[in-house]
């Protein structure tokens, strides 16, 4: 994890105040998205069960892979990451396509740089921008009424066990709504947000690809923002699920600088009030 403390200043996860182990954190975030994915099988049907029959077998494979080689217990948090790929997958991409995609996310973005924590990227974010980068032609989901409604639940879990950031989701609302008023053609606040909701609950606002200092989340959730209403390509008040898929992974590339310019920042602010 982020070191919690530099010269006084808090820039750890929102979760480390509450001393959560890593298990009960993959609990937690399981039952968030248990109703997104109940609602995504129960519209899809046995598609849908494949999918997530190829989504749990390969995260789990990696995850208790790595675990034998660096012997250590398995985490699970491979789930998570399942889940998400259910919700946003459509039931028409091919299953070894999504297979290759997993993998790719899991192993290089998570499980090499020692597992959930110590990297900088969300393995779900990878996997589908991979899947989207590498076959031409596919599409995401995730963008239903039903789903965002889905996902209220579960984002309030999270705020109330500080898993994610109530700054980082006020500012990217704030940024998307602007952004589509200045074009009221294709703006509608509940087809507009409804939308984006599953992605910026579970992708944007995850503790350890977004910003972690207070002013950084906010700059961040402005940032990824603007980028998911830039680069949206759908016509009319619905956002793309690419939109901030792709939103979310540049910003959380950006989100360490963005922190660092903050604690230098306010460095230098402290050292100029105390002399």
């Amino acid at each position: 994890m982020r070191f919690s403390q530099l010269n006084g200043y808090r820039t750890g996860p929102p979760f480390i105040s509450f001393g959560l182990t890593s298990l009960q954190i993959t609990l937690i975030q399981i039952v968030a998205l248990a109703p997104p994915v109940i609602v995504t099988i129960a519209s899809s049907g046995t598609t849908a069960l494949q999918i997530a029959a190829v989504a749990v077998v390969v995260t789990l494979f990696w995850e208790l892979l790595f675990a034998i080689l660096r012997r250590k217990s398995l985490t699970w948090h491979g789930l998570t990451t399942a889940m998400i790929m259910i919700v946003m997958v459509p039931t028409v991409v091919p299953l070894w396509q999504l297979a290759m995609a997993v993998s790719l996310g899991v192993v290089l973005t998570e499980l090499i740089f020692g597992g959930r924590g110590f990297g900088f990227l969300n393995a779900a974010v990878t996997s589908l921008a991979f899947l989207v980068f590498s076959f031409p032609g596919s599409a995401l989901s995730g963008a239903a009424i039903p789903i965002a409604m889905s996902s209220l639940p579960g984002a309030l879990l999270l705020l109330l066990f500080g898993l994610i950031s109530l700054r980082v989701v006020l500012a990217a609302v704030t940024a998307i709504a602007v952004f589509s008023i200045a074009n009221p053609e294709a703006f509608d606040p509940i087809i507009t947000l409804s939308a984006a909701a599953f992605g910026l609950i579970f992708l944007v606002c995850d503790p350890i690809s977004s910003a972690s200092t207070n002013p950084g989340r906010i700059a961040y959730g402005l940032f990824v923002g603007l980028l998911t209403a830039f680069f949206d390509s759908h016509t009319g008040p619905a956002i793309s699920p690419v939109a901030v898929v792709f939103a979310a992974l540049l910003g959380s590339i950006f989100a360490p600088l963005i922190d660092h310019v903050v604690v230098l920042f306010h460095a230098v602010w402290r050292r100029r009030r105390n002399g």
